[in-house]
């Protein structure tokens, strides 16, 4: 473990964890082969450039920006092979019941009256802005220089997205885009950039059994709650983008709202988990916290 960062060891336990099930349900994965290799191969990248990362800025880089967010998205396409062969049980019926007894309604028909194409718009472009968002805090508070403050928020950011993938793992859900279908009765059309955008998602991120809880919630209140706390200027940029991502998060019938719910709390746990690991970590292993 000598060398190994908080953010190194998420990582490597999180392929570790995706090789050790596609293992064991090798025979209902396809192409478990490839999947184990590429898992390998994530544990022994990240073991390389924990080591030699510090050698130059380039590897710096790829360390700290690079490789981080290659890893998040080779195992966020992965799940696509994984998630329906260990759990082929979606769990949509289950939301859409928890949706209408919290709503006596279903959300994403209710609110089909309020569809207005330069609106919708504006909320697919916030809702895409969630793949930007990290690696925009990230590239800022590493330019600033204060190495301690980057390595604990992009320590939080992976936790928050490894979290997300257990959760799929755990309740495969399809979203009201698709498991609910058969009940609109409006398509959500846009003006200029919706089509293009929702192409571009479905492209890609496939079928991925990624509903809940809702990453794009998670994801982006951990980075509001890091900016807050570390780069105020960040923040105030992200505020209302922030707001209009949760809300495209149902407009757009990407999620249900319990996902959206799900996704606050995957962000508590992770800012409240995540900080007593951290700290527990850094105390082992220098002396000090952060």
């Amino acid at each position: 473990m000598s060398g190994l960062r908080p953010a190194d060891s998420l990582t490597i336990f999180f392929s570790l964890l995706l090789l050790i099930v596609t293992a064991l349900f090798r025979n209902a994965v396809p192409a478990a082969g490839y999947l184990m290799v590429i898992f390998g191969s994530l544990i022994l990248f990240q073991i390389i450039l924990s080591r030699i990362g510090a050698m130059n800025s380039f590897l710096s880089l790829t360390r700290d920006i690079i490789f981080p967010v290659v890893s998040v998205l080779i195992i966020f396409d992965s799940l696509g092979l994984i998630v329906h062969r260990i759990n082929p049980q979606d769990i949509d019926y289950l939301l859409i019941r928890f949706d209408y007894l919290i709503f006596g309604g279903y959300p994403t028909v209710y609110l089909e009256r309020f569809i207005y194409s330069p609106l919708t718009d504006i909320l697919e472009i916030a809702y895409s802005t969630y793949y930007f968002m990290p690696i925009s805090l990230g590239v800022f508070l590493k330019v600033r220089g204060n190495n301690d403050i980057f390595e604990k928020s992009l320590f939080l950011i992976l936790f928050c997205f490894y979290l997300s993938y257990v959760g799929y793992m755990l309740f495969p859900a399809l979203g009201p885009r698709y498991a609910m279908e058969h009940l609109q009765t409006a398509e959500v059309g846009g003006f200029l950039v919706s089509k293009p955008i929702q192409d571009l998602l479905n492209l890609l991120e496939g079928v991925k059994r990624d509903a809940f809880p809702s990453g794009h919630t998670g994801i982006a209140l951990t980075v509001l709650f890091l900016s807050y706390k570390y780069a105020r200027n960040i923040f105030r940029l992200l505020l209302i983008p922030v707001i209009l991502l949760i809300l495209a998060t149902v407009y757009c019938r990407y999620h249900y709202v319990v996902d959206v719910i799900g996704g606050v709390l995957l962000s508590v746990v992770t800012i409240v988990v995540g900080d007593v690991y951290y700290k527990f970590w850094m105390r082992r292993t220098h002396g000090s916290s952060v």
